[in-house]
């Protein structure tokens, strides 16, 4: 994969995101500042390719012209799909976007269907349910049950005599998230990153069901986004991290379980993920007091401990990237 591709690629990216036509402000910003952090990682010049995208400066056909080899087609297709289904549903707009990309890009019509069905299951999957269980690995048995009690603002309803959780059961939960979402980013397969905001909204749930909150996904969004973690700019991140850390195994000719740089997407997602519980277990923990301002805040110092954490768990990263059954896993994120 040579730069004008990797360019070509990330550019796709960048359309996908803006696909909808209904970005807000927030989240635009985040992919620019992805963009912005990306390019002083590689030779790109991602500025000027960011607005080239948002100006429409760059056409798709232009983009797709430099992608030959059939494995980056299908890569970008598979990548533009992500980054349309990182929020949970692609809407019309976008799914004419993936139309028009599979038409360009040559793949057969039926096959395209299939990943985007596949994809959509995947990002849509219910935040009500058990974190998958890691091999080798217990997950705790977090009693999540709690009293009825009012509706809060937000799509959050609060009990008003929440069982005590057990925080000790809830680190470990974290960890153990993080965990597995380092593990997913090791893959090379497309599918392993998108079950990794899935993942992170079933621990956001789970966690402030713990303190007596009922959330439903549009709340957690919302939270996943007060704290700067846009669920679109997140999902361009992580493959532009795994773009320059070179796992794209399928890519570069590696094998299916090729194990690359720790020190780029596995890192980045674990340590996402084990910042959002930390910031979670704040927030809902002290009732949903923080403002967005303490939010971010919290959440950028948790993220920076994070990654220094990540480097003590890497063995078990690793190990658990080599003993995952990807199938397995997001037919019971799907809960199938």
């Amino acid at each position: 994969m040579n730069t004008q591709q990797a360019r070509s690629l990330i550019a796709i990216a960048l359309m996908a995101a803006f696909a909808d036509g209904r970005q807000d402000a927030g989240e635009r910003e985040h992919v620019r500042k992805v963009a912005e952090s990306l390019g002083r990682d590689i030779e790109i010049d991602f500025i000027p390719l960011y607005q080239d995208v948002l100006l429409g400066r760059l056409s798709l056909e232009a983009a797709v012209a430099e992608l030959g080899e059939p494995g980056l087609r299908q890569l970008a297709f598979e990548l533009a799909v992500g980054v349309c289904e990182a929020d949970g549903h692609h809407g019309a707009e976008e799914a004419a976007f993936l139309a028009r990309l599979s038409a360009l890009l040559g793949l057969e019509a039926g096959a395209a269907e299939h990943f985007i069905h596949e994809a959509e299951a995947v990002a849509e999957a219910p935040a009500a349910g058990t974190l998958p269980a890691l091999p080798g690995v217990a997950l705790p048995g977090v009693d999540l049950a709690a009293p009825a009690g009012a509706s809060k603002p937000g799509g959050a309803a609060a009990s008003s005599s929440p069982l005590a959780p057990d925080q000790a059961e809830l680190d470990r939960m974290i960890l153990n998230a993080a965990i597995l979402n380092g593990a997913l980013e090791l893959l090379p397969q497309s599918m392993a990153s998108m079950a990794i905001i899935p993942l992170q909204v079933r621990l956001v749930y789970r966690i402030g069901k713990a303190h007596g909150f009922e959330l439903d996904r549009g709340h957690i969004k919302d939270f996943l986004a007060t704290t700067g973690v846009g669920m679109t700019g997140q999902y361009v991140e992580q493959f532009g991290r795994k773009l320059i850390g070179g796992l794209l195994g399928k890519v570069l000719g590696g094998a299916g379980r090729a194990i690359g740089s720790q020190a780029t997407g596995s890192a980045f997602s674990f340590a996402t993920t084990w910042a959002i519980g930390k910031v979670a277990l704040q927030y809902y923990g002290g009732g949903r007091s923080l403002d967005t301002a303490a939010l971010k805040q919290s959440f950028g110092g948790l993220f920076d401990q994070a990654k220094t954490l990540q480097a003590r768990y890497a063995p078990q990263i690793a190990e658990q990237a080599r003993t995952l059954d990807l199938g397995r896993l997001t037919a019971e994120l799907r809960g199938r």
